[in-house]
């Protein structure tokens, strides 16, 4: 996560080192996906936004350590991660739009074809009793007694 004041340049600038610092050490550079300016829960370094960057790469130990050192040094990065990639597991970019709530979601009226057969009630389950002897006496102590 680089920090979104900075000029798109610098930003690439520092991409392109770990490219060169990754393929230096013999590693092979996978992907970048810039995911752009995000909204951030809480402020890092007085900051609301973000700029996501996701690198994917292989490399030695020691690579992967000059490069934390080298994001750890720099005042572009405000946070960065290092982790194991699975192969085939999703790296697209998280949808930016926030879901509508439950009931905006749904039309009104849905129509359904003739030929859909209607759902089977589903029953409810049955409460399950549980003797009182199970859990334990309720506190009513008080310490200032």
């Amino acid at each position: 996560m680089l920090d979104p004041e900075l000029a798109e340049q610098r930003q690439d600038e520092l991409i392109v080192r770990i490219r060169e610092l990754v393929e230096k050490s013999g590693g092979t550079w996978r992907s970048h996906d810039a995911w752009g300016r995000r909204r951030l829960a809480f402020e890092i370094a007085k900051k609301t936004e973000g700029v996501y960057h996701l690198v994917v790469f292989e490399s030695g130990a020691e690579a992967l350590d000059e490069i934390v050192r080298v994001l750890k040094i720099d005042d572009l990065v405000l946070r960065h991660m290092a982790t194991h990639h699975i192969e085939g597991s999703r790296t697209s970019a998280p949808r930016d739009d926030t879901p509508l709530p439950a009931a905006a979601a749904v039309p009104a009226a849905v129509a359904v074809p003739e030929t859909a057969a209607a759902p089977e009630p589903v029953a409810a389950p049955e409460p399950v009793a549980v003797p009182e002897a199970e859990y334990p006496e309720a506190n009513t102590r008080s310490d200032e007694e």
